[in-house]
């Protein structure tokens, strides 16, 4: 599947959430660093750190799919505004033919 890239002011809810998992497991790490001595409580903080990366990616996963999806929305709201233009445009052309039509009438009519 392609990724496509939407550039914007705000960094990206994807982007924001690898941000706080990051964020989150290096903040565990240091404290785990400062206060355990033992190899379990290390290896518990790893495995948090995994499970917060996993959460992640799982988050991130889910927006881009909801970015394909409002990406499909607006390519179809895109087509039907514009067969709503085309159908407009051959409107105007229909109306512009019957006035041109009822004056060349109402002009014969007047010249007898």
């Amino acid at each position: 599947m392609r990724l496509q890239f939407y550039p914007t002011k705000e960094p990206s809810k994807m982007k924001k959430t690898a941000l706080r998992a990051s964020a989150l497991a290096l903040f565990v790490a240091m404290a785990a660093g400062c206060a355990t001595t033992g190899l379990d409580d290390v290896k518990a903080t790893a495995d948090r750190a995994a499970s917060d990366a996993a959460a992640a990616a799982s988050a991130a996963e889910a927006a881009r799919a909801a970015a394909d999806r409002a990406a499909q929305a607006a390519s179809s709201a895109q087509s039907t505004a514009d067969q709503a233009l085309a159908a407009a445009t051959e409107s105007q052309a229909c109306c512009e033919a019957n006035r041109e039509s009822m004056e060349r009438m109402f002009k014969k009519s007047m010249s007898k």
